[in-house]
C-alpha cells in the first residue's frame, strides 16, 4: 500500500513524513533525556560516594563537627561486615580539621587519614598530576592528596610543601609534602578533603594506633544502598563500646539528602518529558493514519464489497501503521544514540561545574532503558491508533466505491 503510491499522492506522503519524523524525533529526544539524566545520577552518585563511601559507621557520640570520638579497631562485628553479600570493602578513617597558611593565603580543609586497606580506585580515576602515597603499617608518612582546585587555590603543585595548623589544647601544626593531585569538579567536596596516613590524625588527636573516627563500607550496587544499610546496621549498631558507648550507621542518602533530593527532581523532569513526547507520537500516528484511510476510502469500500471483514480491513491498515512506527522509531534509535555517543566519547556540550558538579553532560546508556522506551513507543502508539481504525467501520461500501 505505501509502496504503491503514485507521485500525485505528494500530500499523504507529506503527512506520513511528517508522522514518521515526529516519532523519530519523540524518541531520539526521550533517548538523550533518560541518557543524561541516568548519567548524571551516575556520575555523581559516584562522586558523592567517592569522597565518603555509600555507608559510615561512627560513634554514636559523634557531633556533626569534624572533631570526632574514636571508634576502637578489631570489633568482631565490624569484621562481620565483610562476610555481607553485596559489601564490596570496609576500611578506617579518621578525621580532623585544620587550617593551611601559605604566604598570603589561607585555607579551612579537613585533613582525612587513610590506612593500607583504602580503596583508592575513584581518587585514582581523578588523578591529575603526581602519584598517590602508599601507607605502610611502620613508619609514618607526610605526603598527602589534595584536590587541584585547593593547589590552585594555594599556589601549590607536586612536591611543594605547606604547613597546616590545627586549633587544639595546645594548637599544632604539621608539614605535608604534595604527592598528588586530583580534581573532580565537585568543588564542595574537592576544596574540603585532603588525604594523608591515618596515623597523622591519631598523632594529632593523641588517640592509640588502634583508634580511628569510624569505618567506610563500599558496596557493589548504589541502587540497594538502603537494604545494605539495614543490614549493616543490624550487624553493628547493638555493640556496646568498651566507654559505654554504641556505634551509629549513616548512608550516603541521609548525609547527602540536598544532592539526592536534586537528583530526584530531575527523575520527575523526564518523565514529563517522556509522556509529552509519547503524546506528540501518538497524535502524529492519529494523523498518518486518518490520512492513510481516506486516501483508501475507496479501496475500503471495494474491499467490504467483497464480503471483507471490519476487523480484518482494519487490520491491514494497523500493519501499515505499525510498519511506519517500526520506520521513525529505527531513526529515532539512530538519532538518538548517535548524539548520545558523540557526546560520551566527544564532550561536545561542557557544564560549569560549580553548579552541576560535572564539567561536561554525562551519558549513560543502559540497553533495559533503550528497551523499555521503544517497547513503550510501539506500545502507545498502537493504543493510538485504536481509535482511529474504528472509522474504517462506519464506512459504506456503496458510498466509498464512489468516493473520489
Amino acid at each position: 500500500m505505501i509502496g504503491g503510491r503514485k507521485t500525485g499522492r505528494s500530500f499523504s506522503r507529506s503527512i506520513l513524513g511528517i508522522a514518521i519524523f515526529g516519532i523519530a524525533l519523540g524518541l531520539a529526544v526521550m533517548i538523550v533525556a533518560v541518557a543524561i539524566i541516568t548519567g548524571f545520577k551516575k556520575e555523581i552518585s559516584q562522586k558523592v560516594t567517592g569522597f565518603g563511601a555509600h555507608i559510615q559507621i561512627l560513634n554514636l557520640d559523634s557531633n556533626l563537627s569534624y572533631e570526632t570520638a574514636p571508634v576502637p579497631s578489631g570489633l568482631e562485628s565490624i569484621k562481620k561486615l565483610s562476610e555481607i553479600e553485596g559489601v564490596k570493602n570496609v576500611q578506617a578513617f579518621a578525621i580532623k580539621a585544620g587550617i593551611i597558611k601559605t604566604g598570603e593565603e589561607i585555607h579551612g580543609a579537613v585533613l582525612k587519614g587513610i590506612d593500607g586497606d583504602y580503596d583508592w580506585s575513584f581518587i585514582e580515576d581523578h588523578l591529575t598530576e603526581g602519584e598517590l602515597f602508599q601507607v605502610s603499617d611502620s613508619a609514618r608518612t607526610n605526603n598527602v592528596v589534595l584536590s587541584q582546585s585547593t593547589a590552585n587555590l594555594l599556589k601549590l603543585g607536586v612536591g611543594d610543601r605547606f604547613t597546616m595548623y590545627f586549633i587544639q589544647d595546645p594548637p599544632r601544626a604539621r608539614t605535608f609534602t604534595i604527592s598528588g593531585m586530583y580534581n573532580t569538579s565537585l568543588e564542595e567536596f574537592d576544596r574540603l578533603y585532603i588525604f594523608a596516613d591515618i596515623k597523622q590524625v591519631q598523632r594529632l588527636n593523641n588517640w592509640r594506633l588502634g583508634q580511628v573516627s569510624g569505618y567506610e563500607v563500599l558496596i557493589d550496587d548504589m541502587d540497594d544502598l538502603p537494604e545494605m544499610a539495614a543490614a549493616v546496621r543490624e550487624q553493628v549498631a547493638f555493640d556496646f563500646l568498651d566507654d559505654g558507648s554504641r556505634l551509629k550507621v549513616e548512608d550516603a542518602l541521609q548525609k547527602n539528602t540536598q544532592i539526592f533530593d536534586w537528583l530526584k527532581l530531575q527523575d520527575m523532569n523526564v518523565l514529563v518529558l517522556v509522556i509529552l513526547m509519547l503524546l506528540v507520537a501518538g497524535f502524529n500516528m492519529i494523523s498518518g493514519l486518518l490520512i492513510l484511510i481516506l486516501e483508501r476510502t475507496n479501496m475500503i469500500g471495494i474491499l467490504k464489497a467483497l464480503g471483507t471483514r471490519n476487523a480484518s480491513v482494519r487490520r491491514i491498515f494497523l500493519y501499515q501503521s505499525a510498519y511506519l512506527t517500526l520506520v521513525g522509531m529505527a531513526w529515532g534509535n539512530i538519532f538518538g544514540l548517535g548524539i548520545c555517543l558523540a557526546q560520551k566519547y566527544l564532550n561536545l556540550i561542557p557544564l560549569d561545574p560549580s553548579s552541576y558538579y560535572l564539567d561536561t553532560v554525562p551519558i549513560n546508556l543502559n540497553l533495559l532503558h533503550l528497551l523499555a522506551l521503544n517497547a513503550g513507543t510501539m506500545a502507545i502508539t498502537f493504543l493510538f491508533l485504536l481509535f482511529p481504525s474504528m472509522i474504517i467501520a462506519r464506512i459504506s461500501p456503496d458510498k466509498s466505491i464512489r468516493f473520489n
